[in-house]
Formats: C-alpha cells, sequence, structure tokens
C-alpha cells in the first residue's frame, strides 16, 4: 500500500475539492464536503479498497489523512 495511492483513492470521494489538493497532511474534517455521511463513504472505501476496516472510533481519533493512512497500513493483511 503506498500513499499517493491511497490518497488517490480518498479524495475521489471528495467531489467538490479540486484534484491534487489533498496531501497526506491534509486534515480531511476540514475539506469542503466532509460530513457523517462523509466519513461512513471513507470507512466503506478502506475497506472497499484494502480489505481493512476502520471503526468509528478509530476514525474519530484521525486528525490528517496521513493518520488513516497508518491505521490502514498497520492493519492491511
Amino acid at each position: 500500500m503506498q500513499l499517493t495511492d491511497f490518497i488517490q483513492s480518498i479524495s475521489s470521494e471528495f467531489e467538490d475539492v479540486p484534484p491534487g489538493t489533498i496531501s497526506g497532511e491534509t486534515e480531511f474534517r476540514k475539506l469542503e464536503g466532509w460530513s457523517s455521511m462523509m466519513a461512513l463513504i471513507v470507512i466503506a472505501k478502506i475497506d472497499s479498497d484494502y480489505s481493512v476496516t476502520i471503526t468509528a472510533e478509530k476514525l474519530a481519533k484521525c486528525a490528517t489523512i496521513n493518520d488513516l493512512f497508518a491505521i490502514a497500513q498497520s492493519k492491511a493483511t
């Protein structure tokens, strides 16, 4: 799992964010379009693309894309 691929995967879900503006340091909750529904979409996207389940509690502890990536990477099989 590569960070660039992970960012690209997550970025694809944010329709209102211009391509290429999301980085590892991006605080995803500050992105245009972030909502509780988007949280569920991100959880499902990570599960679908990487077969990694991230709980809502784990997501709540994340601030940046790097944080999400670290959790996904640590749980990847």
